[in-house]
């Protein structure tokens, strides 16, 4: 199996990431539940995690709150800072992840910025938007459709000069594109562990710049003689037993994204993907839609043929595309493709120049079938 799509997670792992994961299971119990060599040690390995995300992420340890994966740490955030009738202002690139907690708080929702791969238009959109009332900005680093990298920089300067909070979804960007929590500033950051971070699926994790509202109360291992929870981070965001073995191989792949480096990471999957849209573009009935403030995540579509169907002749094929509207309607209705979704390409560290030649050669013989 070729397999592009690391947008929705990075099947290929580091292998210390799966022997970390198994060596949890034998040796770690829960942490901050007993004095007991595996309590400890599972709560030194804990800690030692979050030691890496905070050097990668510029944050402090305590700043880290684990999740099970971004739509939860997105949750934990918006509900942080959002109640029934606020106004929050959004980006026309947001996954469901954000649409949907927002839209069942009850919050008024208003949009900044629809047109791809221009950030002058996202920059003046957010100006136009925020208001007196707005009460939270929140923003997709990049979009997971078309991997447009949103200008994240200007906008929290905007919401620093607004006095608005920022909780910034970091799920396409984490460990591809540079992201501090103190310079921004952001109030949170939200991202998967399973995608290019290369933890296992069912982690997730929240960078705190801001007081957190618990979503689920319960045990945390301190102050158990209080009914109510925490205030303080970790704590409050963190009830009930912790994924150590998923926290531990999360570690493994944040260590080895740290030592690869986020510039060759970023670097090699855009290579890819510019060898793929020269080669979708010499191919007649192809729409691609990319530009210069782009990651390697590129979408297309096709005139004559269902992209679902086109996906399917992939797969049966041993290639791996996702098609679709990827959790993300609202980008396609903006752009005129909700009727027909797309086909996204999305890389990783482990693809190879040979698998993406391979692939626009199978798209090619399959369009002319």
């Amino acid at each position: 199996m070729i397999y592009f799509d690391a947008a929705a997670t990075t099947l290929q792992k580091p292998p210390q990431v799966k022997k970390a994961l198994l060596y949890a299971m034998d040796h770690y119990a829960s942490p901050g539940r007993g004095g007991h060599r595996p309590a400890m040690l599972a709560s030194d390995a804990v800690y030692a995690c979050r030691q890496e995300l905070a050097a990668l992420f510029e944050a402090k340890p305590e700043d880290i709150v684990f999740t099970m994966n971004a739509t939860h740490a997105l949750n934990l955030a918006i509900r942080s800072l959002v109640s029934a009738g606020d106004e929050v202002v959004i980006s026309g690139f947001e996954h469901n992840a954000v649409w949907r907690p927002l839209n069942q708080i009850g919050a008024g929702v208003r949009i900044a910025g629809r047109r791809l791969f221009d950030p002058d238009d996202t920059i003046e959109g957010f100006r136009a938007a925020i208001t007196e009332n707005t009460k939270a900005v929140v923003c997709t680093h990049v979009s997971n459709v078309f991997g447009y990298v949103l200008p994240v920089e200007e906008i929290a300067a905007l919401c620093r000069e607004r006095e608005v909070p920022l909780i910034l979804d970091c799920s396409q960007s984490a460990g591809i594109l540079p992201v501090s929590l103190r310079k921004l500033p952001a109030a949170f950051l939200c991202m998967p562990g399973h995608k290019s971070l290369y933890g296992p699926q069912g982690t997730g994790v929240l960078v705190c710049g801001h007081a957190l509202s618990p979503l689920l109360a319960g045990g945390t291992g301190s102050l158990s003689e209080r009914a109510q929870m925490p205030e303080v981070t970790p704590d409050a965001g963190e009830a009930g037993t912790h994924n150590v073995p998923g926290i531990c191989a999360l570690h493994e792949g944040v260590r080895f994204v740290r030592s690869v480096g986020l510039s060759q990471i970023a670097a090699h999957e855009k290579m890819l993907a510019q060898l793929l849209i020269a080669e979708l573009e010499a191919m007649p009935g192809v729409r691609v839609f990319h530009g210069a403030a782009q990651t390697g995540v590129v979408s297309f579509l096709l005139e004559r043929e269902d992209v679902e169907k086109t996906a399917a002749r992939l797969s049966r094929q041993g290639f791996a595309l996702r098609a679709g509207l990827h959790c993300a309607p609202a980008v396609h209705a903006w752009l005129g493709t909700l009727q027909s979704g797309a086909i996204r390409f999305s890389p990783g560290l482990y693809n190879t120049a040979q698998e993406m030649d391979d692939t626009a050669l199978l798209l090619a013989r399959l369009l002319q079938a």
